[in-house]
Protein backbone atom coordinates (compact mmCIF):
# COMPACT_ATOMS: atom_id res chain seq x y z
CA UNK A 1 0.00 0.00 0.00
CA UNK A 2 1.54 3.27 -1.14
CA UNK A 3 1.47 6.80 0.22
CA UNK A 4 0.79 9.93 -1.79
CA UNK A 5 3.60 11.29 -3.93
CA UNK A 6 2.27 14.78 -3.11
CA UNK A 7 3.88 14.67 0.34
CA UNK A 8 6.62 17.25 0.96
CA UNK A 9 7.26 16.50 4.64
CA UNK A 10 7.11 13.31 6.71
CA UNK A 11 7.10 12.91 10.49
CA UNK A 12 5.54 9.62 11.49
CA UNK A 13 3.62 9.29 14.73
CA UNK A 14 4.03 6.34 17.12
CA UNK A 15 0.30 6.64 17.83
CA UNK A 16 -1.06 4.29 15.23
CA UNK A 17 -2.16 0.69 14.75
CA UNK A 18 -0.08 -1.47 12.40
CA UNK A 19 -1.52 -2.55 10.07
CA UNK A 20 -5.07 -1.32 9.62
CA UNK A 21 -7.60 -4.17 9.62
CA UNK A 22 -9.84 -2.91 6.83
CA UNK A 23 -9.41 -1.84 3.24
CA UNK A 24 -9.35 1.91 2.70
CA UNK A 25 -12.79 2.93 1.50
CA UNK A 26 -13.53 6.14 3.45
CA UNK A 27 -12.21 9.70 3.68
CA UNK A 28 -12.36 11.67 6.95
CA UNK A 29 -11.46 15.36 6.73
CA UNK A 30 -10.54 17.15 9.97
CA UNK A 31 -9.57 20.68 10.93
CA UNK A 32 -6.48 21.51 12.98
CA UNK A 33 -8.30 24.26 14.94
CA UNK A 34 -5.20 26.34 14.31
CA UNK A 35 -3.07 27.73 11.50
CA UNK A 36 -0.19 25.28 11.78
CA UNK A 37 2.43 24.32 9.25
CA UNK A 38 2.68 20.63 8.46
CA UNK A 39 5.88 20.53 10.53
CA UNK A 40 4.15 22.07 13.55
CA UNK A 41 1.03 19.94 13.23
CA UNK A 42 2.79 16.60 12.85
CA UNK A 43 5.24 17.59 15.58
CA UNK A 44 2.56 18.25 18.22
CA UNK A 45 3.25 16.40 21.50
CA UNK A 46 -0.08 14.57 21.30
CA UNK A 47 1.03 13.24 17.92
CA UNK A 48 4.64 12.46 18.77
CA UNK A 49 4.43 11.27 22.39
CA UNK A 50 3.18 7.71 22.51
CA UNK A 51 0.01 7.55 24.57
CA UNK A 52 -2.38 4.63 24.03
CA UNK A 53 -5.14 6.47 25.90
CA UNK A 54 -4.96 10.11 24.83
CA UNK A 55 -2.54 9.98 21.92
CA UNK A 56 -3.62 11.14 18.49
CA UNK A 57 -2.38 11.09 14.91
CA UNK A 58 -3.50 11.54 11.31
CA UNK A 59 -2.54 10.06 7.98
CA UNK A 60 -2.03 13.44 6.30
CA UNK A 61 -1.83 17.13 7.20
CA UNK A 62 -2.28 20.13 4.91
CA UNK A 63 -1.15 23.62 5.86
CA UNK A 64 -2.42 26.99 4.66
CA UNK A 65 0.22 27.12 1.93
CA UNK A 66 -1.16 23.90 0.48
CA UNK A 67 1.81 21.81 1.60
CA UNK A 68 1.05 18.19 2.42
CA UNK A 69 2.65 16.17 5.22
CA UNK A 70 2.50 12.48 6.11
CA UNK A 71 1.92 11.49 9.74
CA UNK A 72 0.84 7.84 9.47
CA UNK A 73 1.43 5.52 6.54
CA UNK A 74 -1.74 4.66 4.64
CA UNK A 75 -1.13 1.01 5.47
CA UNK A 76 -1.69 1.83 9.14
CA UNK A 77 -4.66 3.12 11.13
CA UNK A 78 -4.32 6.63 12.52
CA UNK A 79 -5.93 7.62 15.82
CA UNK A 80 -8.00 10.54 14.64
CA UNK A 81 -11.80 10.33 14.64
CA UNK A 82 -12.54 8.86 18.12
CA UNK A 83 -13.71 5.71 16.33
CA UNK A 84 -11.44 2.70 15.90
CA UNK A 85 -13.82 1.25 13.32
CA UNK A 86 -13.81 4.40 11.23
CA UNK A 87 -10.08 4.96 11.52
CA UNK A 88 -9.32 1.42 10.37
CA UNK A 89 -11.11 2.04 7.07
CA UNK A 90 -10.52 5.78 6.61
CA UNK A 91 -7.73 8.02 5.46
CA UNK A 92 -7.69 10.94 7.89
CA UNK A 93 -6.60 14.41 6.85
CA UNK A 94 -5.96 17.40 9.12
CA UNK A 95 -6.36 20.79 7.39
CA UNK A 96 -4.99 24.06 8.80
CA UNK A 97 -7.42 26.90 9.55
CA UNK A 98 -6.73 30.51 8.58
CA UNK A 99 -9.63 31.67 10.76
CA UNK A 100 -11.24 30.64 14.03
CA UNK A 101 -14.54 29.50 15.49
CA UNK A 102 -17.28 28.92 14.70
CA UNK A 103 -16.57 28.26 11.01
CA UNK A 104 -12.86 27.38 11.08
CA UNK A 105 -12.25 28.40 7.43
CA UNK A 106 -9.28 27.22 5.39
CA UNK A 107 -7.18 28.99 2.76
CA UNK A 108 -7.80 28.56 -0.96
CA UNK A 109 -4.40 26.88 -1.24
CA UNK A 110 -5.27 24.37 1.47
CA UNK A 111 -8.66 23.67 -0.11
CA UNK A 112 -7.15 23.06 -3.55
CA UNK A 113 -4.49 20.79 -2.07
CA UNK A 114 -7.19 18.87 -0.21
CA UNK A 115 -9.08 18.20 -3.45
CA UNK A 116 -5.96 16.97 -5.24
CA UNK A 117 -4.83 14.83 -2.28
CA UNK A 118 -8.23 13.16 -1.83
CA UNK A 119 -8.44 12.43 -5.56
CA UNK A 120 -4.98 10.87 -5.42
CA UNK A 121 -5.99 8.74 -2.42
CA UNK A 122 -9.15 7.59 -4.16
CA UNK A 123 -7.36 6.68 -7.39
CA UNK A 124 -4.67 4.64 -5.66
CA UNK A 125 -7.14 2.85 -3.38
CA UNK A 126 -9.68 2.08 -6.14
CA UNK A 127 -12.39 4.33 -4.68
CA UNK A 128 -14.38 4.97 -7.85
CA UNK A 129 -16.50 7.84 -6.53
CA UNK A 130 -16.59 10.00 -3.43
CA UNK A 131 -20.08 10.06 -1.93
CA UNK A 132 -21.57 12.47 0.60
CA UNK A 133 -25.12 12.74 1.94
CA UNK A 134 -24.43 14.34 5.33
CA UNK A 135 -26.19 11.39 6.97
CA UNK A 136 -24.69 9.88 10.12
CA UNK A 137 -26.97 6.86 9.72
CA UNK A 138 -25.02 5.88 6.59
CA UNK A 139 -21.69 5.38 8.37
CA UNK A 140 -20.08 2.24 6.96
CA UNK A 141 -22.44 2.02 3.99
CA UNK A 142 -19.77 3.11 1.56
CA UNK A 143 -21.89 2.40 -1.50
CA UNK A 144 -24.08 5.30 -0.33
CA UNK A 145 -21.63 7.51 1.58
CA UNK A 146 -17.88 7.13 1.99
CA UNK A 147 -17.04 10.39 3.76
CA UNK A 148 -17.24 10.72 7.54
CA UNK A 149 -16.61 13.55 10.01
CA UNK A 150 -15.21 13.64 13.53
CA UNK A 151 -18.31 15.36 14.95
CA UNK A 152 -20.28 12.16 14.29
CA UNK A 153 -18.12 10.19 16.73
CA UNK A 154 -17.38 12.74 19.46
CA UNK A 155 -18.57 16.07 20.86
CA UNK A 156 -16.41 18.05 18.44
CA UNK A 157 -16.96 20.88 15.97
CA UNK A 158 -14.47 19.17 13.64
CA UNK A 159 -14.07 19.67 10.73
CA UNK A 160 -15.64 23.08 11.31
CA UNK A 161 -18.64 24.44 9.43
CA UNK A 162 -16.53 25.78 6.56
CA UNK A 163 -15.33 22.34 5.47
CA UNK A 164 -18.44 20.47 6.62
CA UNK A 165 -20.68 22.62 4.43
CA UNK A 166 -18.37 22.07 1.47
CA UNK A 167 -18.30 18.28 1.54
CA UNK A 168 -20.63 18.11 -1.46
CA UNK A 169 -18.33 20.42 -3.41
CA UNK A 170 -15.29 18.43 -2.30
CA UNK A 171 -16.90 15.21 -3.52
CA UNK A 172 -17.88 16.79 -6.84
CA UNK A 173 -14.43 18.22 -7.51
CA UNK A 174 -12.69 15.00 -6.50
CA UNK A 175 -14.98 12.97 -8.73
CA UNK A 176 -14.13 15.18 -11.71
CA UNK A 177 -10.45 14.41 -11.18
CA UNK A 178 -11.17 10.69 -10.77
CA UNK A 179 -13.22 10.64 -13.97
CA UNK A 180 -10.46 12.40 -15.90
CA UNK A 181 -8.03 9.71 -14.79
CA UNK A 182 -10.18 6.66 -15.45
CA UNK A 183 -12.10 7.84 -18.50
CA UNK A 184 -11.75 5.09 -21.10
CA UNK A 185 -9.96 5.87 -24.33
CA UNK A 186 -12.54 6.81 -26.91
CA UNK A 187 -12.75 4.85 -30.12
CA UNK A 188 -10.76 6.45 -32.89
CA UNK A 189 -12.75 9.18 -34.58
CA UNK A 190 -11.17 9.57 -38.01
CA UNK A 191 -14.37 10.84 -39.61
CA UNK A 192 -13.90 14.38 -40.95
CA UNK A 193 -16.60 17.01 -40.71
CA UNK A 194 -18.49 17.45 -43.97
CA UNK A 195 -16.85 20.77 -44.86
CA UNK A 196 -13.35 19.25 -44.57
CA UNK A 197 -13.93 15.83 -46.09
CA UNK A 198 -12.56 16.64 -49.55
CA UNK A 199 -9.46 18.32 -48.14
CA UNK A 200 -8.80 15.50 -45.68
CA UNK A 201 -9.02 12.92 -48.45
CA UNK A 202 -6.55 14.97 -50.52
CA UNK A 203 -4.15 15.22 -47.57
CA UNK A 204 -4.37 11.48 -47.00
CA UNK A 205 -3.79 10.62 -50.64
CA UNK A 206 -0.74 12.86 -50.78
CA UNK A 207 0.58 11.65 -47.41
CA UNK A 208 0.47 15.10 -45.88
CA UNK A 209 -1.79 13.81 -43.15
CA UNK A 210 -0.65 10.59 -41.53
CA UNK A 211 -1.93 8.91 -38.40
CA UNK A 212 0.09 7.97 -35.35
CA UNK A 213 1.11 4.41 -34.46
CA UNK A 214 -2.45 3.60 -33.36
CA UNK A 215 -4.00 4.91 -36.57
CA UNK A 216 -5.39 8.03 -34.94
CA UNK A 217 -5.50 10.93 -37.41
CA UNK A 218 -6.20 13.35 -34.53
CA UNK A 219 -8.75 15.19 -36.66
CA UNK A 220 -10.57 16.56 -33.65
CA UNK A 221 -7.60 17.35 -31.43
CA UNK A 222 -5.67 20.63 -30.99
CA UNK A 223 -2.81 21.29 -33.42
CA UNK A 224 0.66 21.81 -31.96
CA UNK A 225 3.57 23.72 -33.47
CA UNK A 226 5.18 20.38 -34.24
CA UNK A 227 2.11 19.38 -36.23
CA UNK A 228 2.19 22.63 -38.21
CA UNK A 229 5.86 22.21 -39.10
CA UNK A 230 5.30 18.61 -40.19
CA UNK A 231 2.39 19.66 -42.43
CA UNK A 232 4.49 22.46 -43.97
CA UNK A 233 7.41 20.12 -44.64
CA UNK A 234 5.23 17.45 -46.23
CA UNK A 235 3.48 20.03 -48.41
CA UNK A 236 6.86 21.46 -49.45
CA UNK A 237 8.12 17.99 -50.38
CA UNK A 238 4.96 17.39 -52.43
CA UNK A 239 5.56 20.56 -54.47
CA UNK A 240 9.13 19.68 -55.44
Amino acid sequence: MSNSSLVVYTKLSPNCTKPRNHAIDTISIHCMAGNLSVEACLGLPRFQNYDPVNGASCNYAIDSKGRIGLGVDEANRSWCTSSKTNDHRAITIEVANNGGAPDWPVSDEAYKALIVLVADICKRNKIKRLLWNGDKALIGQVDKQNMTVHRWFAAKACPGNYLYNRHTDIANQVNKLIEEEVKPVDKLDNTPDSYAKETINWALQNKILLGDDTGNLKLHEPVTRQDVLVFIKRTYDLMK
